[in-house]
């Protein structure tokens, strides 16, 4: 059926771990991946992610983003990077108790002839000033090789202790 999601690979975190990775992207469909409840050790602790290549997160100074950091109680904050180890999804700013969510549409993960680049949508509870906030944008790796999926990671010294990950194919 047109338009169906259909579960490749799913990762729930119960205790702290340095990074989650899913694997199974293996057709140039598009792919989604959805986060929810995802919570880190300390407050102030970054979200962050990378392609992986033959179940290896790829760690090399290709990876460009831009997107709009969106504020519940100040304007709106563009936001940019190139050439970085890895792509944000947004500062991890949280209470105990609060999650980030967020979904990354995949696009050309499967094809070695092109970049791999995606969207991201998300949202969390910015502690450190009381607000909700989120990012709306996309990022490319900029190397043009097959990807077959994605490492959640967060700051050096930090965990991951919470969270559900799940990676589908859009058909």
């Amino acid at each position: 059926m047109a338009g169906s999601l259909i579960q490749v690979d799913t990762e729930t975190v119960s205790s702290a771990v340095a990074s989650v990775t899913l694997t199974g992207i293996n057709t140039n469909d598009v792919y989604m991946l959805a986060f929810y409840n995802v919570t880190m050790n300390t407050s102030g602790s970054g979200l962050y992610f990378r392609t992986t290549t033959s179940g290896t997160a790829d760690s090399d100074s290709e990876y460009d983003t831009a997107m709009k950091f969106i504020r519940s109680v100040n304007a709106f904050d563009p936001t940019s990077s190139v050439n970085g180890d890895k792509w944000g999804v947004g500062p991890q700013r949280v209470a105990s108790g609060v999650s980030s969510n967020g979904i990354l549409n995949l696009f050309n993960f499967n094809n070695s002839s092109e970049y791999s680049f995606n969207t991201v949508d998300n949202c969390f509870f910015w502690s450190g000033s009381n607000e909700f906030a989120g990012y709306a944008g996309g990022s490319v790796h900029t190397v043009a090789e097959a990807n077959d999926g994605i490492q959640f990671l967060t700051d050096s010294g930090r965990t991951i202790t919470a969270g559900t990950f799940t990676l589908y194919r859009v058909t």
